[in-house]
């Protein structure tokens, strides 16, 4: 952690006297990490995720080149400091606030740079869904970005020194802008809600789990990808518009039947708290299932999908109200896994055949990337492809 007296503090030391930084404003995460940063972290106050295209005439060498400088920006904002060109000054009065910062590659990367035979086949494209209304424009991209802090400055800066960087060597593809409720919000850590009001991710693994590194992380070792993704993960970005008019009319119970969980306090409405296991099986004095059969929580298990597993790590967001007066607004989803085949496309197959929720939601915009491992001290990420 860099406190008030330190280089965090306003990119200088701050004067003997100076009140130190929040909790918030001083949380700190590493950039050279065995695993990048953004992935196992806990969600981020205010999030961008961005998506690039290689320029006009821009290769293997401009690739590299930009990759480099984003991953010294990078490293230099995590720990607080300015930019190393022409920094705004946005963040000057704030320490790390947790930012941090993932890069990732599409599958058309690799067509632009003459690296095809190092692309992964985990990067084949997603199949349709029947809840799919995707715009092209604003799905894939050759180069991605997720940007994640505790303060929404904080997060700005990043975005336009990240933009800044590109250059002409790449040119923004599309930009979402998320949020999350902000840590220390709430009296005691709790699981975070959505939009729908419903908490989101009880039943994420988590790093202690045994199988954990299995599920999220490319090995470095055993494995059909390549090399150069040792230790990295697949993440799949969609943006998922909740039709919340529709769903606000629905009454509590109406909702939980949908998702198959108290709103209250997100636990199974087969009983118990959010962390008791489902019962499944669990009837009503009708003989009717407690947990509808098309109960989003139901389909989504683990042991409903093969054991299929993923982390979800996902912003909301609200991007104003329609003509007609419908807000835009809704879940930007980010999930990661070794095996985007075994992880979400299992389970989205699941969901596309019968979810009780796929009537209030609407998938608008895809993307899935290849996000290597964390760069070691002196190296760039994706340098092993890049220069491989």
């Amino acid at each position: 952690m860099v406190g008030a007296a330190g280089g965090a503090a306003g990119y200088a030391a701050a004067p003997a006297q100076a009140t130190p930084l929040s909790s918030i404003g001083s949380g700190q995460a590493m950039f050279h990490v065995k695993h990048q940063p953004g992935i196992t972290q806990g969600l981020q106050a205010r999030g961008h995720l961005v998506a690039f295209d290689l320029a006009a005439g821009a290769g293997r060498k401009e690739a590299a080149a930009l990759l480099r400088r984003w991953s010294e920006t990078a490293r230099r904002l995590m720990a607080g400091e300015a930019a190393a060109q022409d920094d705004t000054d946005i963040a000057r009065d704030a320490g790390p606030s947790s930012l941090t910062i993932t890069f990732g590659f599409g599958h058309s990367f690799f067509a632009r740079t003459g690296l095809e035979k190092q692309r992964p086949v985990a990067l084949d494209p997603l199949p349709d869904f029947s809840s799919d209304r995707l715009d092209k424009a604003r799905s894939n991209g050759d180069l991605w970005v997720q940007i994640g802090a505790n303060d929404a400055l904080v997060a700005f800066h990043a975005l336009r020194a990240v933009q800044k960087d590109a250059g002409r060597a790449a040119k923004v593809r599309w930009q979402m802008n998320g949020f999350n409720r902000t840590p220390g919000a709430t009296a005691h850590p709790m699981t975070a809600r959505n939009l729908m009001g419903q908490m989101d991710g009880t039943r994420n693994p988590k790093p202690a789990d045994a199988d954990f590194d299995r599920r999220i992380f490319v090995p470095e070792a055993g494995s059909n990808d390549p090399a150069w993704m040792a230790n990295g993960s697949y993440a799949v970005v969609r943006r998922i518009r909740m039709l919340l008019d529709d769903w606000e009319q629905l009454s509590v119970t109406a909702q939980e039947q949908v998702i198959g969980r108290r709103k209250s306090d997100g636990a199974p409405l087969s009983g118990g708290t959010e962390t008791t296991e489902m019962d499944l099986e669990k009837t009503d004095a009708n003989g009717d299932l407690v947990v509808p059969v098309n109960a989003h929580a139901r389909i989504t298990r683990p042991d409903q999908n093969g054991g299929a597993a993923m982390l979800r790590r996902p912003f909301s967001y609200h991007d104003g109200i329609d003509a007609d007066g419908v807000p835009d607004a809704g879940l930007l989803f980010v999930c990661w896994q070794a095996d985007p085949l075994r992880g979400f496309v299992t389970v989205q197959r699941k969901l596309d055949r019968g979810d009780a929720l796929s009537t209030y939601i609407r998938h608008e915009s895809s993307g899935l990337f290849a996000v290597p491992g964390g760069a070691p001290e002196g190296e760039y990420v994706g340098q092993r492809l890049l220069e491989g």
